[in-house]
């Protein structure tokens, strides 16, 4: 069977990371969307997204597919369902479409589907504080799924360790001198990971393949530090996607930062109101500050965007794709992308800058910033450019 992700009705709800990446390509947990569903559906998928994301991640249709919600997360008793979907079948929650069957070239109509119910409880990620919010569920649900029937690497002598049994060491990763305390959930380091001496680790935590984590970073769960990404200082229940820096002193809490982020040195977010009062996160569906429900909730930074030196970011700021931010005080809560500058005023950071700069980044872990890439980031500038008004 061929198995594809679409979108779904979330997209702009988990924008600024979806103007880079399918809802698909979300970390959250151990893995992303996709390769959570790749992993137990044990076959490939491609994605049905935006038109302009479509070059990068192609759609691969065959004659008979199944077609699957990527804001879902697979409980076994929705891979059941998906696994004996028949012809014009589909799985709804609500009025949201889940799954469904199609042929090739089909028409859908699911006014004459078989209308199914999704069954039991389901996890969504419906909005973006849902990435970290929910994340403590996500690595838990990851690290059985990943880890069952297999053994860990030896954990070195040298290590304060608690709860031994839930914690797992990928072939080459380096653990040493450190307190790993797996009381309060599973701590996970990826394939030739780096952890260095003096780190403290309160689970859940995943460590993601090749990161590093530098000399005595203290980590509190439930907290993702993505393939390739640099950690250092107090991070608390936040995700960091894959190649995205915070190597340095400062406080990063209840936070999502997208892929190739960069905070300077000693940068410092705010995760809880002055008053105590509920968390308001712009939202790019309705163009203003939308309700989270959550007393605490830091920082949602977009792809390629950065901070200088002893930055500081208030209670629930969204920053978007490609900025560079920096100087004395607070930025507002809402940064536009393609935005430098900071609470002294902003200017347009034009795209042939941000290219130079991504060249440069990408050419430091020997990647390539791709035609692919330059053209989806030219689209975001075009669609983001109502919110630039400085």
């Amino acid at each position: 069977m061929n198995y594809i992700l679409f979108d779904g009705s979330v997209r702009k709800q988990l924008l600024p990371f979806t103007f880079t990446r399918p809802v698909a390509d979300i970390r959250f947990g151990i893995l992303t969307m996709r390769e959570r569903w790749e992993y137990i559906l044990g076959n490939t998928t491609s994605t049905i997204t935006e038109d302009y994301l479509s070059e990068k991640w192609p759609l691969v249709e065959f004659e008979e597919n199944i077609m699957i919600n990527a804001a879902y997360f697979p409980s076994s008793a929705l891979i059941d369902q998906v696994m004996n979907l028949k012809k014009n079948e589909a799985i709804f929650d609500g009025e949201d479409i889940v799954a469904f069957y199609a042929e090739e070239d089909q028409e859908v109509d699911f006014e004459v589907f078989k209308q199914l119910e999704i069954a039991g409880e389901v996890l969504k990620l419906a909005h973006t504080w849902d990435i970290f919010s929910k994340n403590d569920f996500a690595i838990n649900f990851d690290f059985k799924l990943i880890t069952e029937d297999r053994e860990s690497e030896p954990i070195n002598s040298s290590n304060f360790v608690k709860n031994p049994e839930n914690i797992f060491i990928e072939e080459g990763a380096v653990v040493e001198n450190c307190s790993l305390n797996a009381s309060t959930g599973p701590i996970y380091i990826g394939k030739d990971a780096l952890v260095m001496e003096g780190c403290f680790f309160r689970g859940p935590i995943a460590i993601g393949e090749e990161a590093v984590v530098k000399m005595g970073a203290k980590i509190y769960g439930a907290t993702t530090i993505g393939p390739g990404s640099r950690a250092g200082g107090e991070i608390n229940n936040s995700v960091l996607f894959q190649n995205s820096n915070k190597g340095h002193e400062g406080y990063l809490g209840n936070s999502v930062l997208g892929e190739w982020c960069n905070l300077g040195a000693d940068t410092n977010n705010s995760n809880l109101k002055n008053n105590y009062a509920e968390v308001r996160l712009w939202d790019y569906e309705t163009e203003g500050f939308a309700k989270t429900g959550l007393q605490f909730c830091g920082l949602m930074m977009g792809d390629h965007s950065k901070c200088g030196i002893n930055s500081m970011f208030n209670t629930g700021t969204v920053v978007g794709v490609s900025c560079n931010i920096f100087g004395t005080g607070y930025p507002r809560n809402f940064v536009p992308s393609f935005s430098w500058g900071g609470s002294s005023g902003m200017t347009t950071y034009q795209t042939k800058k941000v290219f130079e700069v991504a060249c440069l980044v990408l050419e430091r872990r020997k990647m390539e910033f791709t035609k692919e890439d330059e053209a989806i980031l030219e689209h975001v500038f075009e669609e983001t450019s109502k919110y630039r008004r400085y």
